[in-house]
């Protein structure tokens, strides 16, 4: 700070602060000057409006400087306030921050307050996550590379035994079939071959073909697991956009011949072109049309796709090289010690949750977003930011947004409407759920144990408990059970479980 003398004048310290002295001479010669301006030619509207102009450009300028000084001078916005008060808000140091002027005017939070945590950036402490969790995760890499050795089999993507897969891929050609029977029947009923009821029976005959044919196909076949898993995940999204179709094509086809429309200008039409794109669009839930973007970025779809490669690469890293090893050097969950059982767990839950946040991102943002961009497809909410959940049923309603409309849809509204209670239709949309889920694993492990499907089941009671928790204690208390109850818990004993009885099924069959 400057230490004022006797004088008036101040003497710079230690600070490097310059002499404010020099700031108030200059003001009053400018503001003698500004009076000449304005008495030279007074009767001049032009000259006024110049001299004028002229002395605010003087004001602000001599204003900045000496507020820059005071700022070098310790004062921050806080003793700017405070100066302002003291020394009419010239930024004048002999009034900045005075003993007489309060240092605490009003009442404040801690950074780290309940209150205010969520109120301030927290990109630093980001950037500390990112940096410990680069630095651990490479002392563990090391470590794992030292002890266990490179684990990467060279046919991790492709083997000679991966021919024996063909049948599946043929199945998932062959699952194009289903759509055009599904526009076939919606052509007859449009032309007034076949009755409402007719229509609504063939659509229930094609839809549970569409899910029984792979089923067999699965099960007959001896495939690897990753094969028997893409077609039965195919086989559920055709499921779910052939039951969108069909539902959204009646409603259309009810109320376009309704007498009092909602929407006069609606009509009932059918046209194989907005069926083909809704079949391979990034949703499931069919309209005649969506909202389209202008045109295809080809840089930014070769950038995402990119990253695709990356962290899929990465994902089969922490599979081949740290979750492989903990799960074959495990015992079965529910047979043992439970001390070493919850030490399993524990330590297979980091690696599991990297790989399921990569697969998050690689599906969810990466994939279906390049399949927007080539598709112009202009709804890209595929996602929200289900991170900060504050209870099980926020995530469900946040992390897969495609699935979460379509159950809304199709489920869950149809059920309130048959005045179905609220609490057994959702219920009902986490047993659908819960259905397709088991689907996905059981049938490419052979396995129909149905933890898969207690998995889903168990979330209900979770959903009650955590927004009764989050209406009494808060928002971080759901946040953390979620987090817990999904990521730390449920995977890896769900894998651990899965694991164990597949060796188990393996060894009783030879």
């Amino acid at each position: 700070m400057a230490v004022l003398d006797s004088g008036g004048v101040a003497v710079p310290t230690e600070n490097g602060v310059a002499d404010l002295d020099r700031l108030h001479r200059r003001k009053s010669r400018s503001d003698s000057s500004n009076g000449l301006i304005s008495d030279t030619s007074p009767s001049d509207d032009v000259g006024a409006a110049a001299a004028e102009d002229a002395r605010d450009r003087v004001d602000s300028a001599v204003e900045e400087e000496a507020q820059g000084t005071a700022n070098l001078a310790g004062g921050d916005t806080e003793t700017r306030e405070s100066g302002g008060r003291g020394g009419g808000g010239n930024g004048d140091v002999r009034f900045t921050y005075r003993p007489s002027v309060p240092a605490h005017r009003r009442t404040r939070e801690s950074p780290l307050s309940s209150d205010a945590i969520f109120k301030q950036s927290h990109a630093g402490l980001f950037n500390l996550c990112v940096v410990v969790l680069v630095a651990v995760n490479s002392r563990l890499i090391i470590e794992n590379l030292m002890k266990y050795g490179w684990l990467i089999r060279t046919d991790f993507w492709f083997s000679s035994t991966s021919l024996r897969d063909w049948p599946l891929f043929m199945c998932c050609l062959s699952l194009s079939i289903f759509p055009l029977a599904a526009f076939t029947v919606e052509k007859m009923v449009l032309q007034k071959f076949i009755s409402e009821p007719v229509a609504i029976i063939l659509h229930v005959i094609i839809t549970l073909t569409e899910v029984l044919y792979p089923v067999y196909v699965t099960l007959r076949c001896d495939s690897a697991f990753l094969s028997g898993v893409t077609l039965m995940l195919l086989t559920c999204i055709v499921w779910l956009k052939l039951v969108s179709y069909a539902h959204t094509s009646y409603d259309i086809r009810t109320l376009a011949n309704s007498a009092d429309k909602v929407d006069p200008e609606i009509s009932y039409y059918v046209s194989l072109k907005s069926l083909a794109y809704f079949m391979v669009a990034p949703t499931l839930c069919y309209q005649p049309s969506y909202p389209r973007s202008p045109c295809i970025r080809k840089g930014w779809v070769a950038r995402q796709f990119a990253k695709l490669v990356i962290f899929t690469g990465l994902m089969g890293f922490i599979i081949e090289q740290y979750i492989n090893p903990i799960v074959r050097n495990s015992k079965h969950p529910l047979k043992g010690d439970l001390l070493y059982a919850i030490e399993r767990v524990l330590k297979l839950s980091v690696p599991n949750l990297y790989v399921w946040l990569c697969m998050f991102y690689c599906f969810f943002h990466l994939w279906l977003n390049i399949l927007a961009e080539l598709l112009c497809f202009g709804d890209r909410e595929f996602y929200k930011d289900w991170w900060n959940a504050k209870s099980v049923g926020d995530y469900w309603r946040m992390w897969n947004m495609p699935v979460h409309k379509w159950m809304v849809r199709h489920v869950y509204f149809p059920c309130l409407r048959i005045k179905i209670p609220k609490v057994p239709a959702i219920i009902i949309a986490f047993l659908v759920s819960a259905v397709f889920h088991e689907l996905c694993i059981a049938v490419p492990c052979r396995l129909f144990n149905l933890w898969a499907f207690m998995g889903i089941m168990f979330q209900v009671p979770l959903v009650f408990i955590t927004n009764f928790l989050q209406e009494r204690f808060g928002s971080m208390v759901g946040n953390m059970i979620f987090w817990f109850s999904f990521c730390i818990f449920g995977q890896p004993m769900c894998v651990l479980l899965y694991y164990h009885d597949l060796m188990n099924r393996k060894g009783s069959m030879s």
